[in-house]
């Protein structure tokens, strides 16, 4: 009885584990209820470790476990899906590399707690196909349009068509997860999921289907599914920025900058939890940015698209056929046969070749040798059979063996670092470099600002001229074509192809200028000096084009040179003597 009670209360510790560890993660202080119900399933995701077994695995495991025959609305018991959930794992790692084995029988047991704890909360002991499916190929690792894809098949007709009263069934089984990890108030089932999803009754195709599904933003119901793979995708990603709140000098994961507040930014702990400082508030709207574009970056970006250079954007998934999708249970996949499986072919063989036998040999028109040659037929083809396989197993075996020794040698040593004291010298030189040529961008911004100020009121100036000698003469200023032509050149059109517009009015039109225009303007007499202001500006103009190019060069040298690091000395020598062939323009 002792023995029995101990077996319990730790069944008992076992389901409760996974969720003992969610709630030590503090997710409940995320004040957003889709960023707090995507971060929660993400960890139940890794901890299983789910986030490995692609979708693709998961689909060839559902045929290798003879689930693509069984209706959607079949039962299965606890010990069935624990067998499919051994063969999931096991397969794992055999496809991963002896130094990233998982624990195989403690991702069994999370898993199977956690499956059983959200689709069998009752305790019957059993849940259907259909349930299983869609938790597994949505909680699984891979893209989410192959996810969709998947999906769809599943729940449309022969005619490639979607079936409403299948896809109700998949919300109302996917929507289930959110309810296990207590998020159940906002994204639970109900009635009036599907009508959110597909407001219009009417024909749904597998790229209606997806349009719907990967739209910015998702049905309300289902907008943690995209999030949760956005959190994958950026969980690696580093921005050299500080936060505004908590001034940490760098960010991982996702960054929010204000659209309101000019240079307010904040990481994604200080925004999911809602602080705030200074004028900046938590009504304002916050722009999400998974990556990160040094200014030089931004600069060639931005005067890209301002000559329209920037490229068409790819659609959010490609256009797939009207045709219907064949169901992808991956039938024609090569897999490491286990001993089981082989034994079962071989039983199915011997009972197809016995049911050969008994129709010949109550069929009068095929004579005895003909069996005999199908039988010999048959062990031809096992013997075939048998050696592909066994060299199939040889071939991932090499493979396995050549990533193993690939990802020891690829993997970077501190001893190598420290090896190339002069390669970090150089490195710290360019960047030196990139630094100063970005002030210098700055400066000549600067000073291409005010002369466009000073070319504004310099041609104000001789307009105002050209009317009081107008009005001297007693003459209108239409009078003159030769004046009117030179006072109505449209300067604007010219400000803008160097980059910009002067937007406001000069405190001081001739504060800064040569003393030629001092000269002309004092003795009362306009000198003709737009062709040399033109011709200054054009020359400030193409001395910063020079300089953007250079400073693009020079930050794409970077970035090569630090992806590379083991073959930099080489990169950087180039880098180097290109950046002395280019001379610094003056100012």
């Amino acid at each position: 009885m002792i023995e029995e009670g101990s077996k319990s209360s730790k069944s008992m510790v076992e389901k409760r584990q996974l969720f003992m560890e969610m709630r030590a993660q503090n997710f409940d202080v995320i004040r957003l209820s889709t960023y707090r119900t995507a971060c929660k399933l993400r960890f139940v995701q890794k901890r299983c470790n789910l986030h490995l077994v692609d979708v693709w695995n998961m689909i060839e495991a559902f045929r290798d476990n003879g689930l693509s025959t069984l209706d959607h609305n079949a039962e299965i018991n606890v010990s069935r899906l624990e067998t499919i959930l051994s063969s999931i794992f096991y397969q794992l790692n055999k496809r991963l590399p002896t130094t990233h084995q998982i624990n195989v029988e403690q991702s069994i047991g999370l898993l199977l707690n956690f499956i059983v704890a959200t689709y069998d909360s009752e305790g019957h002991g059993k849940l259907t196909v259909f349930a299983m499916k869609a938790m597994l190929a949505t909680m699984c690792g891979g893209k989410i349009l192959d996810k969709l894809r998947y999906i769809f098949s599943q729940i449309s007709d022969s005619n490639g068509v979607m079936v409403f009263a299948k896809f109700d069934q998949f919300l109302r089984e996917v929507l289930k997860l959110p309810t296990a990890v207590f998020e159940g108030p906002s994204f639970g089932y109900t009635e009036h999921s599907v009508r959110t999803c597909f407001p219009q009754q009417k024909k749904i195709l597998l790229n209606t289907f997806l349009d719907v599904l990967m739209a910015d933003p998702p049905p309300q119901c289902l907008v943690w599914l995209p999030l949760m793979h956005r959190l994958a995708n950026v969980e690696n990603v580093f921005h050299p920025v500080e936060c505004s709140y908590c001034r940490s000098e760098s960010m991982m994961g996702f960054r929010y900058r204000c659209q309101q507040c000019h240079g307010y930014q904040l990481c994604q702990s200080c925004f999911w939890r809602g602080h705030a400082s200074g004028p900046h508030s938590n009504q304002h709207q916050m722009k999400e940015h998974s990556s990160w574009k040094s200014p030089a970056k931004k600069l060639s970006h931005a005067i890209s698209k301002s000559l329209g250079c920037m490229p068409i954007g790819e659609p959010p998934h490609p256009v797939f056929p009207e045709a219907a999708e064949r169901p992808q249970d991956l039938a024609h996949t090569t897999t490491l046969e286990s001993p089981s499986r082989l034994d079962e072919e071989h039983r199915l063989i011997a009972r197809y070749a016995a049911r050969l036998a008994a129709e010949a040999s109550n069929s009068t028109q095929c004579p005895p040798t003909d069996l005999s040659f199908n039988f010999d037929a048959n062990k031809q083809q096992r013997q075939l059979i048998a050696e592909l396989e066994n060299k199939n197993r040889e071939i991932l075996q090499e493979i396995q063996r050549l990533r193993l020794e690939h990802e020891q040698a690829s993997q970077p040593t501190p001893e190598k670092a420290q090896q190339n004291p002069t390669l970090l010298a150089e490195l710290r030189l360019l960047r030196h470099r990139k630094d100063e040529l970005e002030r210098r961008m700055s400066a000549l911004q600067e000073s291409r600002r005010e002369l466009m100020v000073q070319l504004e009121g310099l041609m104000r100036l001789l307009k105002d001229e050209e009317q009081k000698q107008a009005a001297q003469t007693g003459s209108s200023p239409h009078s003159s074509p030769s004046h009117s032509a030179s006072c109505t050149m449209p300067m604007p059109i010219r400000s803008t192809s160097a980059g910009s517009t002067p937007t406001h009015t000069p405190q001081d039109c001739l504060a800064g200028v040569g003393d030629d225009v001092l000269d002309a303007f004092s003795q009362g007499v306009p000198r003709n000096l737009r062709n040399d202001l033109l011709v200054a500006a054009d020359s400030i103009t193409n001395t910063m084009s020079s300089l953007v190019k250079e400073l693009h060069s020079v930050d794409d040298g970077l970035d090569d040179e630090e992806e590379n690091m083991r073959n930099g000395r080489e990169k950087v020598s180039s880098l180097k003597h290109s950046g002395k062939r280019h001379s610094t323009p003056s100012f």
